[in-house]
């Protein structure tokens, strides 16, 4: 199966942000930053990741629910959310 590219724009920006993050995390230990910091940024990179993933998996749930059924009656976002609830 083949996500679309216009659905995956917020995964897109989610996963450079978290890039940034990450750089940022390298930055700290190469300063000598305090533990409790670093891991503190290294936690919120792991969770943008984890997101990003969950959200790459419902997208690709709602194209194999919808697969040859009209998308009128189901909300991506709702479909999202809710999947997003079990994490």
């Amino acid at each position: 199966m083949q996500l679309e590219p216009k659905k995956m724009t917020a995964v897109i920006n989610r996963l450079r942000r978290a890039q940034g993050q990450l750089g940022g995390v390298l930055r700290m230990l190469e300063a000598g930053s305090d533990c409790a910091d670093v891991v503190t940024q290294l936690a919120a990179v792991s969770k943008a990741i984890d997101r990003a993933g969950f959200a790459i998996i419902a997208t690709g749930l709602e194209q194999c629910a919808l697969e040859g059924e009209e998308a009128a009656g189901i909300d991506r976002a709702k479909l999202e959310k809710l999947f997003m609830s079990l994490a």
